[in-house]
């Protein structure tokens, strides 16, 4: 096992994987900016380093700063936890060279999986379905037209390295999808430095499902289940749980070996999240990989009772998985609620400030996951995520009632959160009779 290890983020997560690290008696640095010098990972690491301004491209996203900060400490590896550089193969590379483990894939399967048009070729040769579309990345909108002849319309339009909802565009006619080719386009230049884009046929009224799953050096790979990941905004989750509601446990199983085989084709070491699209017969389809741990991951971890983080840590380090699939067993469900410091009533506007009260719910089968404390101030800078509420309970119906139990015990103000949708989503009768797809929020709450 490493002796100590830098964390190359910030927010809850960070705080997250310091408390995996000091159970594992692993020493932790963090990096941190000028705006979260009073971050409350910063007090709780045995060693703290600003690394820059707020900025993110001069501070979390700044790698020479960030590899300075794990030369001077004498750090043995890299956790890059989510978002920033956690999915950045130059980084990964880098660290390699500067010998220091990255927490994380080789870049390698990085690059791989995250070009979305050699996943789709990778998927179809582990003989996992995908969801109908190109092949090859489009060349130009012509060709994006009559491939979309072929399949039919609805389609998509997507970034090959996209993620996080953009680079994306959904078409219904030829219009539609010329003006769409080249909106996702010149998006996905902007946010990855790559405008390659590929089409897929839209799966209409589909549920979002996605399988955790960890590799080690030796050609192991354990699955914890899937998540319904099917409440989102623009692409962006609000609440998962786990296991999904609507699949048995045949269906389950297939989902579940499918996320293997495409992770064993990969050559895939440590955490990964496989993600399918589910239509309304139950047939699922290959979406994409995110070859780093993901917000959500608490869910698997209750129904579980399997401490991801550490796993990350001790596959990293060169150890064997200790676990069989038959040691993984479904137990309960779980339910995470994204609190975000956004008004829903200006269409999500962020809301960032000063924390004056902060009252964190508790209770039995409660969880919460967070840095944020009275006074503390919510930046502008960075993702309005400010904590993950989880319940887990014997029942969905028991751990829907515990969830809005607790959402009504947490109090966060003067700003403004996620809260008050959350209670609106799950008192709503289309979420409690499991009868929601990925569009719910943008048909039923406006």
């Amino acid at each position: 096992m490493f002796s100590k290890i830098l964390i190359a983020n910030r927010g809850e997560i960070a705080l997250r994987i310091i408390r995996a690290c000091h159970e594992l008696g692993v020493k932790t640095v963090v990096v941190y900016s000028e705006a979260d010098r009073d971050a409350s990972y910063v007090q709780l690491a045995d060693e703290a380093i600003c690394i820059g301004p707020a900025a993110p491209a001069k501070s979390y996203l700044n790698i020479p700063a960030i590899i300075s900060a794990a030369e001077i400490t004498d750090v043995d590896a890299i956790h890059p936890g989510y978002g920033f550089l956690a999915e950045n193969a130059h980084f990964a590379e880098v660290c390699a060279d500067c010998g220091i483990a990255f927490i994380g894939p080789a870049p390698e399967s990085m690059r791989l999986l995250g070009d979305k048009v050699a996943a789709r070729k990778l998927v179809e040769k582990a003989k996992v379905s995908v969801v109908p579309g190109s092949k090859d990345a489009l060349e130009n909108e012509d060709e994006a037209v009559a491939l979309a002849g072929k399949i039919g319309y609805p389609v998509i339009v997507k970034a090959a390295a996209g993620g996080g909802g953009r680079g994306m565009r959904v078409a219904h006619n030829d219009i539609s999808l010329r003006s769409g080719y080249n909106l996702a386009k010149a998006e996905a230049e902007v946010a990855f430095g790559d405008a390659t884009i590929y089409l897929e046929k839209f799966i209409v009224e589909p549920r979002h499902v996605e399988v955790q799953v960890m590799a080690d050096n030796d050609g192991n790979v354990l699955h914890f289940f899937e998540r319904d990941c099917s409440i989102q905004r623009r692409h962006q989750k609000l609440i998962e749980e786990s296991p999904c509601p609507i699949i048995d446990d045949d269906t389950r199983q297939k989902l579940c070996k499918s996320a293997i085989r495409i992770i064993k084709e990969a050559s895939y070491v440590n955490a990964a999240t496989v993600e399918f699209l589910l239509d309304k017969d139950k047939n699922f389809y290959f979406i994409e990989v995110n070859t780093r741990i993901q917000v959500e991951h608490p869910v698997s971890e209750m129904v579980t009772g399997c401490d991801l983080i550490k796993m990350q840590l001790q596959v990293a380090s060169g150890e064997t998985l200790q676990l069989k699939q038959k040691d993984i067993k479904l137990n309960g469900v779980a339910i995470e609620c994204r609190i975000n410091a956004e008004d829903p009533a200006r269409d999500f506007a962020p809301c960032p400030g000063k924390v004056e009260k902060f009252i964190v719910p508790g209770g039995m089968g409660v969880r919460v996951d967070t840095h944020i404390y009275q006074d503390a101030v919510v930046s502008p800078y960075y993702d309005s995520m400010i904590a993950k509420l989880i319940v887990h309970r014997p029942t969905r119906a028991e751990a829907v009632t515990t969830m809005k139990r607790a959402l009504g015990e947490f109090k966060i103000s003067p700003i403004k959160t996620t809260i008050p949708a959350h209670m609106k989503i799950l008192t709503h009768h289309r979420y409690l009779e499991n009868s929601v797809d990925t569009s719910f929020i943008e048909q039923h709450l406006g």
